[in-house]
């Protein structure tokens, strides 16, 4: 009901492509825009990685801000994406994290019991405790005012990690491929795991309201450990969660369209797709041919190239980017990969895979 169609007409709009795919119109061509996009596998991002911790990257946001527009001011995506972690939240409640380089996110005091959520920080003014990320995002929104480098606006977009990712996080303390201390919560107290996404769904809500405000045309959820749950426990511990914050956000801001990527949805399609999102976004472990048979002609997915092809020479990149063209209906898709790009990519496939969306619209015609 939320999808408005729209013709040809609609490139003449104001609204950004990526803006008007992500809220359900038909457009021109697949925009595209990648996760990660702005990475290690750029030689320009690379000159502020090795030179500045992660979180004096993504919390300056004179930083944050140059960081995000490389791969827009390179390749043209259709979508900008600010520069900050799923994790950048978690300090405004009260669980302090670092990320070591070669390591990832570390918690050195992890959330595990009763008495943990209930000494949590409520997100009440995120502000005062997270002020660059309106500056990152409004900065953002003026910069690409009117396009840049001969490219056409995009689209500027904010994210967050689910519920279900950030209290994995938390509870674990680090990646683990186990999951043995969350999984261990899960099974002997759920009630205290159950506390702590209903607290930190509610602290979701205010800070996507937050980025909103602050400048972010889209928001994408992030189910980044998705993977870790069988289909139940997905129905249990995350899909309800998810569905509170986007139903949270809606009711306070129901014009900006939201997008819900699961990381390892593979083998909990009907599941994921369950979710009320504007967009879907899909793995590159999970069948877009089965996606859209699931999903219907109207509803807008997103992905889902292996990022390994970026590796592979440009008739395969070609090939792979027509196979999900062709496979996700060529209407209502925006084109990505499914999942982050990996560092060692080069650059110039990164900029084929831009490129070939824009081409795109031969084939939409």
């Amino acid at each position: 009901a939320r999808a408005r169609a729209c013709g040809a007409a609609g490139a003449a709009g104001a609204e950004p492509l990526l803006l008007r795919a992500a809220k359900g119109e038909e457009t021109e061509r697949a925009p595209v825009w990648l996760m990660r996009q702005a990475g290690r596998y750029m030689a320009d991002f690379r000159k502020f990685s090795d030179k500045y911790p992660f979180r004096m990257r993504s919390e300056t946001s004179e930083i944050a801000v140059e960081l995000s527009l490389q791969p827009y001011d390179a390749f043209g995506t259709d979508g900008v994406i600010m520069f900050s972690d799923i994790l950048t939240p978690l300090p405004a409640l009260g669980i302090d994290f670092d990320v070591i380089k070669g390591k990832g996110p570390v918690i050195g005091s992890p959330v595990r019991s009763a008495e943990d959520v209930a000494a949590l920080l409520p997100m009440d003014d995120p502000a005062t405790k997270l002020p660059f990320v309106a500056e990152t995002l409004s900065t953002l929104r003026k910069e690409v005012a009117g396009g840049r480098n001969g490219y056409e606006t995009p689209a500027v977009l904010g994210f967050i990690g689910t519920p279900w990712t950030l209290a994995a996080y938390a509870m674990e303390g680090k990646a683990d491929r186990h999951l043995l201390q969350t999984k261990q919560v899960m099974m002997h107290n759920p009630e205290v795991l159950h506390a702590f996404l209903e607290h930190l769904t509610e602290a979701l809500i205010t800070y996507v309201v937050y980025q909103i405000d602050s400048g972010a045309q889209i928001v994408q959820l992030f189910d980044s450990w998705c993977h870790h749950l069988s289909p139940a426990q997905y129905m249990e511990f995350s899909h309800p969660y998810a569905e509170r914050v986007i139903a949270g956000v809606r009711a306070q801001r129901p014009d900006t369209p939201l997008i819900f990527h699961a990381n390892g949805g593979a083998g909990k399609t009907a599941e994921v797709m369950m979710s009320t999102a504007d967009v879907v976004g899909l793995d590159w472990n999970t069948s877009m041919a089965e996606a859209r048979a699931a999903a219907g002609a109207d509803r807008t997915l997103q992905g889902n190239v292996d990022p390994m092809v970026l590796f592979g020479p440009e008739e395969k990149i070609r090939e792979e980017v027509e196979a999900c063209l062709e496979a996700a209906g060529r209407r209502r898709h925006i084109l990505g990969v499914g999942h982050g790009v990996v560092q060692g990519t080069p650059e110039e496939n990164v900029g084929l895979f831009v490129k070939l969306a824009r081409e795109s619209a031969s084939v939409l015609a």
